[in-house]
């Protein structure tokens, strides 16, 4: 059955795979080729205007996402032609980075880095990863003191510190250093001393200066998950028990109808404001009560997992919109970053409810998709919800066509038993890299003995 019924069968997306090919040939008609390598203009539509301000570098909008993308669309394909795209922005990334000043995970050096390392491991090209390891020295050298503790900035969030400890953390298991590990360590140690972490007011556009938002990308849950990551991997029942303050007040603030439940984008002057997406709603703080899950082994931590993706469903998403999911597409704050969450749910629970919902979001995506002239898929999406006016198609990850047809590409991995794939998952991504549940992937005869 085909996922979009509007277009003719010569335009037409038959799967999630073919709407991811046909975003790489956007994106592809984007390419800008210097003496470095390659990059992707974020809007190569003529006359058109980014969603956000352009980063060329970075993992939110600009190389280091798309140099993913490609990498696994490479693998989803078996073509050689998307690792040479990759390989172009990788080189261009490694001989330029030293040209960017942020640090961070999503806009810095730190989504850089991440780029590199993959690039190096899925290409064979070692240079890749040398630069990565560069990348990392200078994080770990740029760490000062703050407020009694190492870091690198006040923010405590995934949008600051939080996201570049998750890096180096990435680092220090992927380029074999523990002193990056130990790095990460020490910030998070900071981090753990703060007050139902993950609070900062007054230091989000667009809001009241008293207010605080539990969201993932810039508040309590992205800190709580952070700190659960750190117990995992520590021990240290000092991360644990900062981590459960953040989850606890998550829990106090958030509207529970039945089984369900939804996270308000800010209090206390939004307790009704229910945002769904990654960045401040409910895909982002699910991860962070998985992560506790995987760390506690508490029962009650998947239990609101599953609150928050059933409070998704019945909101109605995807055909109808509210005040917290509007008219977008993207990983960010749109339905791409929901089909992640449903299809991460999949792959660790193995429940076949979770993987039909990110079919369904899924042929939503797919038929809303524009490729009107034959250069390929883009989505049109008013990013910004209080700019409703403001529609335009981008080409990076976490807000265009490369993250949304990441996302097709992991959906299109699940259920695969018969030839798994590893998946790119970005270091705040807690669910299983080869999207299958494990249950599948174990030998016919070992099912059987423990299902006895």
């Amino acid at each position: 059955m085909s996922f979009d019924r509007t277009r003719s069968s010569k335009e037409r997306a038959e799967s999630p795979l073919s709407a991811a090919i046909l975003a790489g040939r956007w994106i592809r008609s984007a390419a800008v080729d210097d003496g470095h390598g390659r990059w992707w203009r974020a809007n190569p539509d003529p006359r058109g205007r980014s969603a956000v301000t352009p980063e060329s570098w970075s993992l939110y909008s600009g190389s280091a996402g798309v140099v993913l993308f490609f990498l696994e669309l490479a693998a989803a394909t078996g073509h050689e032609a998307y690792l040479e795209d990759a390989r172009a922005g990788a080189r261009r990334l490694a001989a330029t980075w030293r040209r960017q000043g942020d640090l961070s995970l999503y806009h810095g050096l730190t989504g850089v880095m991440i780029a590199l390392m993959e690039a190096g491991w899925a290409l064979g090209e070692e240079s890749f990863e040398v630069e990565a390891r560069a990348v990392a020295d200078l994080i770990v050298e740029r760490r000062r003191e703050i407020g009694g503790g190492v870091g690198w900035s006040p923010d405590p969030a995934q949008r600051g510190d939080g996201g570049i400890v998750l890096g180096l953390l990435r680092a220090a298991a992927h380029l074999g250093v523990p002193a990056y590990e130990q790095a990460a360590v020490e910030a998070g140690l900071r981090i753990a001393r703060l007050p139902v972490p993950g609070h900062r007011f007054g230091d989000c556009a667009d809001l009241p200066v008293d207010a605080v938002t539990p969201g993932f990308l810039a508040g309590t849950a992205g800190t709580a998950f952070l700190l659960a990551r750190l117990y995992g991997i520590t021990g240290e029942t000092r991360f644990l028990r900062a981590a459960r303050s953040g989850a606890d007040f998550v829990r106090e603030i958030s509207t529970v109808t039945g089984a369900c439940a939804l996270v308000p984008h800010h209090v206390p002057q939004a307790r009704t404001l229910h945002y769904l997406g990654f960045c401040s709603g409910s895909a982002g703080v699910a991860r962070m009560f998985y992560e506790l899950h995987q760390v506690s082994g508490d029962p009650g931590d998947l239990d609101w997992v599953e609150r928050l993706a059933r409070g998704i469903v019945k909101a109605g998403v995807p055909y109808r919109h509210s005040e917290g999911f509007w008219n977008t597409a993207c990983q960010c704050c749109g339905t791409a970053g929901l089909i992640e969450l449903f299809v991460g749910l999949w792959a660790a629970t193995g429940r076949p409810a979770h993987l039909d919902f990110a079919r369904t979001l899924a042929g939503h995506l797919v038929g809303r998709a524009s490729g009107h002239d034959g250069r390929g898929y883009r989505w049109y999406q008013a990013y910004r919800r209080l700019r409703p006016e403001e529609v335009s198609a981008d080409t990076g990850y976490m807000v265009g066509a490369a993250g949304i047809g990441t996302s097709l590409l992991h959906l299109d991995a699940a259920g695969q038993a018969d030839r798994p794939r590893w998946v790119i998952l970005l270091p705040d991504n807690p669910f299983p890299a080869i999207p299958i549940p494990a249950a599948v992937l174990r030998p016919v005869d070992e099912r059987e003995h423990g299902d006895r």
